[in-house]
């Protein structure tokens, strides 16, 4: 096997272990709050403190992250990050309140980079060619822990309680830091000590030259946000839909998972539409899309329909964060790789982290159903946007644009 693709499957086992040990655990979040003591009426804004808390620190912490990665090698990144998580999963098991959860969940934040170094070594080794592939093929490792992270994590937390599945996690995410410290290697050009420091200001100054990725990372944060407007409040919902919180941790598990078969299903699909056409086709249709179908979610009042709706939701979804990757690499320096996705996961994360407050804050006020409009409308309005300005040949239409995703 040549060596890059060897890099790409470890890598891909890594990010597999990495999504597993988060979706085993972070969604279920807001049903551990009520076992803290937090009340019903509550629940809803403190889940989007909880999990809008990691993500300030992260979108902070990522370009920071990404020039080491640069200067010292994105392999070290990777293993940093994955040692360092594996000691914060093993903390959530330990918290008693709700204010040392979100301590714990600051610091989650504040060490987090595991994926976004991953892909930034798959996108240094990866021939030309075979980059559009490779990303997909990460993007799917991603989703596979998606499938199995939150059907372990709804049994675990039904037999043993949600600290063993925080346990689990946290050895999880330890194999896989293991498993690069022994197998992975940067390859030529994995560091460079003597490139210039670059602050986190300077980093995002430097972005901001390049017209492409800002337009990218503006897509990015409106995606993370509207996605995880809903975010916080899906296992209440769901446990409003069967009527019972008993059992509502494995049903809300297996609903997750089918998003991520979803997402394995879709993403060979998108990948040979890229071949034909251009990602920002792809964008736009899927924003669209996703938009229309997570609106139809305001008239679903059935667990089964809701499920069905949900796997048709994550097929659209699956194209399109593999599709602006594609176009940041395409667009950005083999030198400015790893700060290209710091500021990518930055931008993930500070949409990740406002899409939970305003999504608990219309909890308070809203029926979830319409916090599933309010989501529709944010996703159709930007692919809408998408198809006018590029259509129009703006500034995404270079051509370094990806033709495959």
């Amino acid at each position: 096997m040549e060596p890059w693709k060897r890099t790409m499957w470890i890598l891909w086992g890594g990010v597999v272990l990495c999504s597993s040990s988060y979706t085993m655990s972070v969604p279920f979040l807001p049903l551990f709050l009520l076992e803290l003591g937090v009340d019903d009426t509550t629940v809803n804004l403190w889940a989007g403190a909880v999990y809008s808390s990691a993500f300030l620190i992260g979108a902070i912490m990522a370009p920071f992250w990404g020039g080491l990665a640069d200067r010292y090698g994105k392999r070290k990144m990777v293993i940093r990050a994955g040692i360092s998580l594996a000691v914060i999963y093993a903390l959530f098991a330990f918290v008693q309140t709700p204010w040392q959860l979100i301590g714990a969940r600051l610091l989650h934040g504040f060490v987090g980079g595991f994926v976004p170094a991953s892909m930034a070594i798959v996108a240094s080794t990866a021939p030309e060619k075979q980059m559009g592939w490779s990303l997909g093929m990460m993007q799917a490792g991603t989703m596979s822990g998606g499938i199995l992270g939150p059907l372990f994590g709804g049994l675990l937390s039904e037999w043993f309680g949600f600290r063993m599945s925080f346990i689990v996690a946290a050895v999880l995410i330890f194999v896989a830091a293991v498993a690069v410290i022994i197998w992975v290697h940067d390859g030529k050009g994995g560091s460079n000590p003597s490139a210039v420091r670059s602050s986190i200001l300077q980093t995002w100054k430097e972005a901001a030259a390049n017209r492409t990725l800002v337009l990218m990372l503006l897509l990015l944060f409106v995606f993370q946000l509207s996605v995880n407007m809903i975010q916080p409040l899906l296992t209440l919902h769901v446990a409003g839909l069967q009527g019972d919180l008993a059992g509502a941790v494995l049903t809300s598990g297996i609903i997750f998972s089918i998003i991520g078969i979803a997402g394995i299903v879709a993403s060979p699909f998108w990948g040979r539409i890229g071949q034909k056409l251009s990602c920002s086709f792809i964008l736009s249709v899927c924003l669209l899309a996703s938009g229309g179908v997570v609106s139809m979610q305001f008239f679903v009042q059935q667990l089964w329909l809701f499920t069905v709706v949900q796997f048709v939701y994550g097929f659209f979804m699956a194209g399109i964060t593999p599709a602006i990757n594609a176009m940041v690499i395409r667009n950005t320096d083999a030198g400015f790789r790893g700060r290209s996705f710091g500021l990518t996961a930055s931008a993930n994360q500070f949409g990740a982290m406002a899409g939970p407050l305003l999504g608990g804050a219309l909890g308070l006020g809203l029926n979830i159903h319409w916090v599933f409009v309010v989501t529709g409308v944010i996703l159709i309005a930007t692919g809408a946007v998408v198809y006018s300005g590029f259509r129009q040949g703006g500034a995404g239409q270079s051509t370094h644009e990806a033709k495959s995703i």
